[in-house]
């Protein structure tokens, strides 16, 4: 509902440009594939890599792993899904022999036990999230048991939630194996007639789990607490377990995967209505480009390294001999290597790895050192854009023409809604003409979308048949014409044959994968993986006493380079913070809001405290979205490890040993203008700054060493105005100044520029700020900035429905009147959660404590 809010011209990057002067198409071009075939000459083709994204479409990634695998010769490309799938994707690999998710979407509502692992589905897959709700409210019989440490907005509906210790999820599913092998609960047929290696995983999971009290003792979890998950899911038929980001991103994310699946095997639910494993994607097409090969280790269309017959058949379908015979390098060796000299020139394609990948001190380093750094962004300042040697404007979301896969294996078309503003061009498109200029014309010579998708899809059905059968299977869609293309509807893989989406509509839903038991590996049967748990790469210790976990929050998406746009998805967490539990902020001598300095051996970030039983003792979370260009230091992926599972390269972002200390500061202040250009060159002098978008302008939010008088004097300098009218309030008793510049705008007196410095602000009220600046400063505005709380219309408080702007206090006060004593009757008031529902949640918890207050009679 905020995407109109994201689509917008500002901060767009227009032109290309090399050494940061602005030329045109076929200069920029031209130098791209002369300074890559140079250093190729010279260094080989390993001196050249490409990191890409799941932003970008299937027909972008195609050709990018098509020009770098198949004609440079090298395996040096990589995409930031390494960073959130790929130990599915090496589990799924081990287990089914291909990387396939068995399942769809409709199995949610047909589960009678959802489990929620490692996923807060409620804020990060907030749609599939409502699916799951309305099934429990039409079958109340439904049960949702998520596992999570800390306690999430999906909690909301759970009737059992696991925190468990970090790290210790292995163990948990190993005890759950043991437990079904103990009370008579495994498959036996299914497992005989469908898998191998049952006694190898079950020696295995004995090791971690066959006592109940001492896996009690390693997952921090009750002896009731563990029967009981162990029952539901022993006694239940239908079970779908949906994992993300908790399970993946770790160093023995791979074993996790695997001990979730083996469960599944070993009751035989899987491919089957209302069952299976269920790993849901962070991006919107990483299942694309994990399809057409855009991770380092695989070939397209499924297609493997070592396979010789493989190798034979797109070395043939793509008329090269220069095909690629071995994996490359993974996104953390990738830039290991770049730092090392050895990758002498990098492409980088809609994303932001100087921001997300970790040890982010590092990554920043490597990308000053080389030679050559090309980034096709659409956005003109990121943390990365600031390293290029080579800027190249592309289409963003809205303005893109091509296709996506989901998390169930649904491709999708995406169509073109506006206009590109600038020069910006699709991503396949300068790519190919990239390749054009290095000598591939005739593998490049692509008119439209359409045929890279053909021929992508015609690729897919190579050597695809007999024992020697692929899942993902696009052959039906082969001689789909460009007509057909643009009117193509959503369809699950695999697609056969052109009744596959051309029939009616029940054909093309709810394809399940294994569904006869036989799978994608060389004895066609499921392979049980024995794993056991091992504990984090990194432990906490006496100077680094607590473990950071982060994550997404609910209104943000990763690098916030065009969810930051939106001024209503900033304002239910405007600031960059760190949830501690209250034991935590009374031992480190924390309280509500301050800042604080966490820091980890490899640095430390800024960060607001928000004091919450939602965490652990001994944990905290953080984060990921900010970055250099919207805060001073609260750039989390600063602190994280590099550390990789071994057989994935996913890196680590669960655990992270750090401790926690008092920022001190003698001043804070709060910063309204129409206009940053004049005050963000300014913003290095002071020790911690953060920039948000609000309607009109921006806000930012300072903290200083300096005394409050000499901080306000400063400020006043960049928000004084000549003409206008000018509001002044100071009680230098009690440290308070507060300014406003007004001017006369069409009839109205308009706020330019306000700032409030105090000693202490993190007590006040300051959401009303957001709606003000730009807008008619009449005398209910002017009151409200002079005494520094807000009257009339400006009350309605923090925003807690972003799709539907409705505030804190409007809810309460909805409440109080009405005497309301259900969500539902307060959205039908206010309109709070009717959007994409991601704040029921918080919604609930007013409610209960307007209830606590004003008990009923």
């Amino acid at each position: 509902m905020a995407l109109g809010e994201t689509v917008i011209h500002q901060g767009r990057l227009l032109k290309p440009s090399i050494e940061g002067n602005n030329c045109n198409w076929d200069q920029a071009l031209d130098y791209v594939a002369d300074q890559f075939s140079e250093i190729i000459r010279e260094h080989g083709p390993q001196a050249v890599a490409f990191y890409v994204s799941g932003q970008l479409l299937t027909e972008d990634y195609y050709v990018a792993n098509k020009l770098m695998k198949g004609f440079i010769g090298s395996s040096n490309i990589d995409t930031n899904s390494r960073l959130c799938m790929s130990s599915s994707v090496a589990g799924h690999k081990r287990a089914f022999g291909a990387d396939c998710v068995p399942g769809c979407y409709e199995d949610l509502e047909l589960a009678d036990l959802i489990i929620l692992t490692g996923s807060n589905l409620a804020w990060c897959h907030p749609v599939l999230y409502q699916r799951v709700k309305a099934a429990k409210q039409a079958r109340p019989q439904l049960k949702i048991i998520v596992i999570d440490p800390r306690t999430t907005a999906s909690c909301e509906i759970a009737d059992l939630h696991l925190a468990i210790k970090p790290g210790t999820d292995v163990a948990l599913f190993n005890g759950l194996l043991c437990y079904m092998a103990q009370h008579g609960k495994l498959n036996q047929d299914y497992i005989a007639s469908h898998t191998e290696g049952v006694k190898l995983a079950l020696s295995s999971a004995r090791t971690d789990a066959e006592e109940l009290l001492k896996l009690a003792q390693k997952t921090e979890l009750s002896p009731q607490q563990l029967t009981a998950f162990f029952q539901h899911f022993a006694d239940t038929e239908n079970i779908v377990t949906v994992y993300s980001q908790g399970v993946n991103q770790s160093t023995h994310g791979c074993d996790k995967v695997n001990s979730i699946i083996n469960c599944h095997l070993a009751t035989g639910r899987i491919g089957k209505p209302g069952c299976g494993p269920f790993s849901v994607t962070g991006q919107p097409n990483a299942m694309g480009g994990r399809e057409v090969g855009g991770l380092a280790n695989v070939l397209a269309a499924h297609m493997d390294f070592g396979n010789d017959s493989h190798h034979q058949l797109i070395s043939e379908f793509w008329q090269t001999d220069k095909l690629t015979k071995a994996p490359g390098l993974k996104a953390i060796e990738m830039f290991d290597a770049i730092d090392q000299g050895k990758i002498k020139a990098v492409w980088i394609m809609a994303t932001n790895p100087a921001v997300s990948l970790p040890d982010s001190k590092k990554i920043n380093r490597a990308l000053t050192k080389c030679p050559i750094v090309v980034v096709s962004d659409c956005m003109a300042d990121t943390d990365t854009t600031r390293h290029a040697s080579v800027l190249l404007p592309v289409q963003g979301w809205s303005e893109k023409s091509g296709t996506v896969t989901n998390s169930e294996r649904r491709i999708s078309r995406q169509r073109r809604l506006l206009p590109t503003p600038g020069e910006g061009r699709p991503d396949w498109w300068i790519i190919s003409q990239v390749a054009k200029r290095m000598g591939f014309t005739h593998a490049f010579n692509y008119r439209h979308e359409a045929e890279i998708f053909s021929e992508y899809c015609k690729m897919t059905g190579l050597g695809n048949h007999g024992q020697n059968r692929r899942q993902l299977n696009l052959s039906g869609f082969a001689n789909l014409t460009a007509k057909e293309y643009h009117q193509l509807t959503p369809v699950q893989w695999p697609v056969i044959s052109n009744q596959d989406f051309t029939t009616n509509e029940e054909t093309q839903h709810n394809k399940r994968l294994f569904a006869d038991g036989v799978f994608s590996t060389p004895s066609g049967k499921a392979q049980f993986i024995a794993v056991h748990s091992q504990p984090p790469a990194s432990r906490t210790t006496v100077d680094y006493p607590l473990l950071l976990n982060t994550g997404r929050i609910r209104d943000q998406w990763h690098t916030m380079t065009r969810s930051g746009l939106a001024p209503r998805l900033s304002e239910h967490s405007p600031e960059p913070f760190i949830s501690v539990s209250p034991e935590d902020a009374s031992a480190y001598g924390l309280s509500h809001h301050q800042l604080a300095q966490i820091s980890s051996p490899l640095g430390s970030a800024t960060l607001h405290v928000n004091i919450t039983n939602d965490v652990r003792q001994g944990e905290l979370f953080a984060p990921i979205h900010w970055s250099n260009t919207n805060t001073s230091a609260a750039k989390i992926c600063t602190l994280i490890y590099p550390h990789t599972d071994t057989l994935s390269g996913q890196p680590e972002f669960k655990c992270t040993p750090v401790t926690i200390k008092r920022f001190n500061y003698r001043s804070e202040a709060v910063l309204l203008s129409t206009d940053s250009s004049e005050f963000e060159p300014e913003l290095h002098k002071y020790e911690y700054w953060s920039k948000q978008r609000v309607a009109n302008g921006y806000l930012f939010r300072i903290a200083s060493l300096l005394p409050p008088k000499e901080l306000m004097l400063q400020l006043r300098h960049y928000c004084y105005r000549q003409n206008g009218r000018q509001l002044n309030f100071s009680n230098e008793a009690k440290e308070h100044y507060r300014f406003a510049a007004i001017s006369h705008h069409q009839e109205q007196q308009q706020l330019n520029c306000y700032f409030w410095v105090a000693g202490k602000l993190q007590h006040q009220e300051l959401d009303w700020l957001h709606a003000i600046v730009g807008e008619n400063a009449d005398d209910t505005v002017a009151r409200s900035l002079l005494s520094g709380s807000a009257e009339g219309r400006l009350r309605a408080g923090k925003n807690v429905c972003a799709c539907k702007k409705v505030g804190k206090n409007t809810i309460c006060q909805a409440i109080r009147e009405h005497q309301l004593d259900s969500v539902e009757q307060i959205s039908t008031h206010t309109q709070a959660g009717t959007g994409c529902g991601s704040c029921i949640g918080e919604i609930q918890q007013l409610l209960s404590e307007q209830q606590a207050k004003s008990p009923a009679p």
